[in-house]
Order: C-alpha cells, then sequence, then structure tokens
C-alpha cells in the first residue's frame, strides 16, 4: 500500500519522509558536493576537559608500517543474520522480544508449545538445516507437559528452598513434586576434566594469576598475551552519567614483532584478556567449599580432547601445571553465559537436598523445558547466583569447570591514529595506544550492580590509576597492566578506511571512539580534513558526551551532536534525515564513505532506515528499490556499518552460543 506525501507524491507504506532543512532537500535527485565547506584547520584551543598530556592530536610521529589486510583474528561468533532474515521472511521462526537495556536481546528461537516447533521443522524435518544455525541447542523441540500422577492420593508440590537466590530466578514449576514423572533427562555429562597432584613437586612453579593469564592462554599461537602498562586513564563522562566511560592509554612499545607486516591500524581493535574478579572467584570457591589452602596449590591439570584452557588453540587432549584459582580466574566464564542443561545435570547429581535435587532434574528434562528457557532468555544470571539458589549441590570442582565456558577475549576498538602515538619518556619514545571503555552493568541479586567481566576489569584499573593521579602519583609507578593482544585489525572499520575522499561518521555512545582516529589521520595526512562529518549520538551532552575539545579540530564544523534525553530529543537517525543533501552526495561519489558503529539492535537500525528514506526521497525509487540500492553500496564499501558487539564475541554458535553482554 501507498501513502500519498503532502505534495501529491506517492510514498512507500513504512517511509518517513526527509524534512527540508538547509542540508536537505529531498525533491533535488541530482548528488551534488555541499557547497560552502567549512574550512577545518588543527585547533589550537585548550580541550574543555583534562585529558593526557598524550593525546594523540598532539603526539609526535610514529614511523611504522601497517597491513589493514593483515591475517585476522580468529572468528569467535558465527554471522546468523542472513540465516534469521531468511527464516523470518518465511514466516518460520519468531525472535524473542526486546530486553530491557543493559542486556543483549537474544537472537535464539523461542517457541511456546512442541506445535510451534513442529511447524518450524516442517513435516520430516526438512528445515533442519536452517533451524540448526540458530537453534540454542538446548531441547525446544522436547518440551513435554508435567501432569499429575492419576494413582498419586494426595498431591504434594516439592518445597522450594527457601533463600533471595533461588526466589530471584521466578521460577514456575507447575505441578512438580518428588514423585512426579520426568522424561528425557539428560545423560550425565562424561568427565573430560581431571585434577592430579604434580608429577614432581621440586619443579619450580610460579603463579601470576594476580596480573597476568597462565602462558597456555594463547589467543594468537604461538604469540602469548601481552602486557600492557596502563601509562594513563581517566574518566570521559561526568558524574551522574547513566554509564560510565573511561579512556586509556596503554604502552605497546615494547609489543613483539609478528610475521609480515602486522600492525597497529586506525580504525583496529585490541583483544583483552580480562580475569573474572578476586570476590567473585572466592564466592565461587566458597559455595563449593574448597579448602583454602589448595586453592593456590599447583595441580596437574588433564583434559580429553577440545581447545580448553586456552582461547583458539588446537583441539587436543592436554597435560598442564596450573592451579584451581588460575583456571577460575582466567579461564573459565562464570558470568555472562546463560546456563546450560548440562550445568543443570551436574548440578543435579551433587545436589543433597532431595528438593533441589528434583528441581535440578526437573530444568534438565523435557518437562522442565518452559522453565529452562525462561531462565536463558531472562534476567542475567551468573554460576554464583545459581550455586547460591542450590547451596546443598557443591560439585567437584572439575565437573563444574567442564559444562561451563571458556573465558574469551573482549574486544576494543582504538580511539586514535596509532600510527601517530608517541610519548617521550626522558630521552625514549614510548608507544602509545588509546581505546575507550563503557561500563556495562545489569542488576545483581543481591541488589547491587552486576559489571561486566572486560568492563569491570578495565574500570578497577581506571579507579586505580585515577585515584593515583588524584592524590599527586604517577600512575607509572603502580605497575598497572592490562593483558592484551593485537586482533581484528582487519575489520570492516580498518578495511574500508580511505586516506581521501569525503565521509560521513556516525556513532553512539562509545561507538564514536574510532572514528577519533579517523579524524586523527586525516588531519596527520593533511587531505581533505574539511570534507568529514561526524554525528554523535548520545543521551546528554552535559554528562555523556566522549572526546569533548579532544579532536584535534574545531569541531563544531564537523560534528553534529544529537542527544536523544537533553536538547531537541532526537536519534541520530533524525540527523542522518536532516542531512539528506549530503548523505546522498556520499553514496554517490566515486570515493565517498558513510560509516556506522554503535548497537546494531536500535541505533544501527534506525540509521539503516533512515539511509533508505534518503534514498527514495532522493532517488525517487520505492522500497524494494531504495533497499537493493543501499545494498549495493554496502558489497562496493560505501556504506559500512559495524556492531558494537562485534567487541564482546562469544565462543562458538553452539549449545551455549547465547550470551549477555558485558
Amino acid at each position: 500500500m501507498l501513502h500519498t506525501h503532502p505534495e501529491g507524491q506517492p510514498q512507500p507504506q513504512g517511509h518517513t519522509c526527509c524534512p527540508e532543512t538547509t542540508t536537505s532537500h529531498p525533491n533535488d535527485p541530482i548528488p551534488s558536493e555541499p557547497k560552502d565547506i567549512p574550512q577545518i584547520h588543527i585547533s589550537t584551543q585548550h580541550p574543555t576537559q583534562s585529558h593526557s598530556a598524550d593525546s594523540s592530536a598532539n603526539s609526535l610521529h610514529y614511523s611504522s608500517s601497517s597491513n589493514p589486510d593483515s591475517p585476522a583474528t580468529p572468528a569467535t561468533e558465527v554471522q546468523i543474520d542472513n540465516e534469521l532474515e531468511q527464516l523470518k521472511d518465511e514466516g518460520l521462526i519468531a525472535i524473542s522480544p526486546e530486553a530491557p537495556e543493559g542486556r543483549r536481546t537474544s537472537d535464539q528461537l523461542i517457541p511456546s508449545d512442541p506445535k510451534e516447533i513442529r511447524k518450524i521443522l516442517g513435516e520430516g524435518g526438512e528445515n533442519k538445516r536452517l533451524i540448526e544455525k540458530v537453534c540454542c541447542g538446548e531441547g525446544c523441540c522436547k518440551l513435554e507437559a508435567l501432569e499429575l500422577d492419576p494413582e498419586a492420593k494426595d498431591h504434594v508440590p516439592v518445597v522450594v528452598p527457601d533463600n533471595d537466590a533461588f526466589r530471584s530466578l521466578k521460577l514456575k514449576l507447575g505441578p512438580l513434586s518428588l514423585d512426579s514423572k520426568l522424561t528425557r533427562t539428560l545423560d550425565l555429562p562424561a568427565e573430560v576434566v581431571t585434577f592430579a597432584p604434580l608429577t614432581d613437586a621440586t619443579l619450580p612453579f610460579e603463579s601470576t594469576v594476580q596480573k597476568h593469564p597462565p602462558r597456555f592462554v594463547t589467543p594468537h599461537p604461538p604469540y602469548e598475551v601481552f602486557s600492557a602498562k596502563v601509562h594513563h586513564a581517566r574518566e570521559l563522562t561526568k558524574a551522574g552519567a547513566e554509564k560510565r566511560t573511561y579512556h586509556f592509554d596503554l604502552d605497546v612499545t615494547d609489543y613483539p614483532e609478528e610475521s609480515g607486516t602486522v600492525d597497529f591500524v586506525v580504525g583496529g581493535a585490541i583483544g583483552v584478556c580480562a580475569p573474572n574478579s578476586d570476590e567473585v572467584v572466592d564466592d565461587l570457591f566458597d559455595s563449593l567449599c574448597v579448602p583454602r589452602f589448595v586453592r593456590d596449590k599447583p595441580i596437574t591439570l588433564k583434559t580429553v580432547n577440545g581447545r580448553w584452557p586456552t582461547i583458539w588453540g588446537d583441539e587436543m587432549p592436554r597435560e598442564l601445571t596450573t592451579t584451581r584459582r588460575e583456571l577460575l580466574t582466567w579461564c573459565t566464564d562464570i558470568q555472562s553465559y546463560p546456563p546450560s542443561k548440562p550445568l543443570f545435570r551436574v548440578l543435579a547429581e551433587y545436589a543433597h537436598a532431595p528438593n533441589e535435587k528434583k528441581i535440578l532434574q526437573y530444568l534438565a528434562s523435557a518437562q522442565g523445558q518452559a522453565a529452562f528457557c525462561d531462565l536463558r532468555t531472562g534476567p542475567h544470571l551468573t554460576i554464583n547466583q545459581i550455586l547460591h539458589a542450590f547451596p546443598s549441590s557443591q560439585p567437584p570442582l572439575n565437573r563444574l569447570i567442564a559444562v561451563l565456558s571458556t573465558l574469551m577475549p573482549r574486544f576494543y576498538s582504538l580511539s586514535q591514529d596509532p600510527m601517530v602515538s608517541c610519548q617521550r619518556d626522558g630521552s625514549q619514545c614510548r608507544r602509545i595506544i588509546e581505546m575507550a571503555v563503557t561500563v556495562h552493568e545489569t542488576p545483581n541479586w543481591r541488589g547491587g550492580p552486576r559489571k561486566g567481566v572486560g568492563s569491570g576489569f578495565m574500570e578497577r584499573v581506571a579507579q586505580q590509576a585515577i585515584a593515583a593521579t588524584n592524590h599527586g602519583v604517577n600512575p607509572l609507578t603502580l605497575d598497572l597492566r592490562v593483558p592484551m593482544f593485537r586482533g581484528l585489525m582487519a575489520n570492516p572499520l580498518a578495511r574500508e578506511f580511505c586516506m581521501d575522499g569525503p565521509m560521513m561518521l556516525i556513532g553512539s555512545g562509545v561507538g564514536i571512539a574510532p572514528f577519533r582516529g579517523f579524524v586523527h589521520r586525516r588531519l596527520a595526512s593533511q587531505n581533505v580534513t574539511n570534507k568529514v562529518w561526524v554525528v554523535q549520538g548520545i543521551r546528554d551532552s552535559l554528562l555523556d558526551e566522549i572526546y569533548s575539545g579532544d579532536w584535534g579540530v574545531e569541531e563544531a564544523k564537523i560534528k553534529t551532536i544529537v542527544q536523544s534525553r537533553g536538547g531537541q530529543h532526537e536519534y541520530v537517525q533524525d540527523s542522518v534525515r536532516h542531512q539528506a543533501d549530503i548523505v546522498w552526495f556520499l553514496l554517490n561519489a566515486l570515493d565517498g564513505r558513510i560509516f556506522v558503529c554503535g548497537s546494531a539492535k536500535g541505533m544501527g537500525e534506525g540509521v539503516e532506515r533512515a539511509l533508505v528514506d534518503v534514498v527514495i526521497d532522493k532517488g525517487s525509487l520505492n522500497m524494494e528499490e531504495a533497499e537493493a540500492f543501499l545494498e549495493g553500496k554496502k558489497r562496493e564499501g560505501v556504506y559500512i556499518a559495524v556492531s558494537s558487539f562485534l567487541y564482546y564475541p562469544i565462543q562458538s554458535f553452539s549449545i551455549q552460543s547465547l550470551r549477555w553482554v558485558d
């Protein structure tokens, strides 16, 4: 169905017309370079907020080769968008509803009954191949109703554990009793991880658990994780901001050389191997009643197969010397992934209280499938929370670790041009890379906030550095370290960035950070600096604007600030429509680029809809033609959209693929 434009032109349904502004003339189809482009020069103004002396906009030039086509970090997340869209278009699936803020929406199938899943699978399961790419693998198709036993005279519901952790789960157990018959209960997972005493107790062993992961944690075999010294840290957001964002300067002068011309590049991202906090690890030890004297005692770890406890090592049996604390701190993810059926099955095996054992068995059975799905797609859960909910279950640590996921690196984009990054320390030039991290928090079952593994670790480091600076102490004297490695240097932002040609940089929140590096590179080359347009989406410019006054240019001439909660209450997609002339020019320019970085849900989808609206109005196309036009620009590398979730990788798209953001 077509709607009628106020001027009489039919418009596609769902289309939002671009407004008439000084930079938007919807009825002019001719792409032309914007007139009166402001002449941009390097700013001589002092930044509006204090920042480190080694900010890359004012730093010395560091000469180094780079290659954006360098080998990328091994993929950790299977791209399923195309398959999901195909299933949605065919009416075969329904995606879970939008989650509350602070939690990643699930891309998993959530059927409400066996009939729905059979409809999805089709007769004979002919659609199984497509479903395998989006299924959580947790047996939704095995849902069976829990029925009352007709021979039972008196039905007595199972007594639920009386503790806050269990109540926070909000489990719906229905008519479950100790006598309920459960079917298709998952078999007890095989014992694939074992601990043994050291074969030779005289061999020297030194643990670096408090500062650095064990040497066998190798994201890029044979290269080890690099211990980057924190040169400086500061908070970018103001007090009262809904989310806190920190800036870090990391010293990578001594980063080891790798093969070829692999180097840090503008738009690239580094991997950070963040540990679980001591508080969380000790709480888990206490829940399992692991004696304190054995937590740091060296042991021999034996695995049957797989990559764990490495990250991307070969799949093979292993025998390593380590400690229980090292394995929980650096190798095991205990708070990012939803619970799995193998986890509940192991907990049920070692639960002493009959009522707790029954509930755990129920969650691993066909009858408990609905309750299990509620746990996986509901509020954020951690392993510690589940152990507190079922206190009688105290499985051996090796059995618990075997059904948990590997603790994966967290990726963060560089927020400056690493080619222009040097800080003089006496007579020595130190190479510095910069990054920004936003702290992700979700409600804790105890009532407080739960921070993500990566952002929580980086905030702890930042707070130590900031406290030292506030007391007149040089943070360098604290020897603060961030375990990291060079990775994702061939991601779309780095690969498609070009030294010349006009470009629009659209980002929200911390997604704007890599574009600061784009502007710095243009400044360093003194090349078409004045053909850059920046659209920065924030909640409130008084609290949330990051890198204000720290771009190295007169920002008012190139940057548009869009506030969703302050000012005009607009979003970045509104600004895209308001600048339709510039957008249309960039989409049709021989060397034009439009970069988008931010949340795929909401911001990313909104910007793409706005771009389609521009194409419809400026190109006089219908919806289908406009979408096809934009898809062509994606293939040509003119329109590059990167989700901020790129920097929150998951282990693999398998039985434990669903993951909460941290």
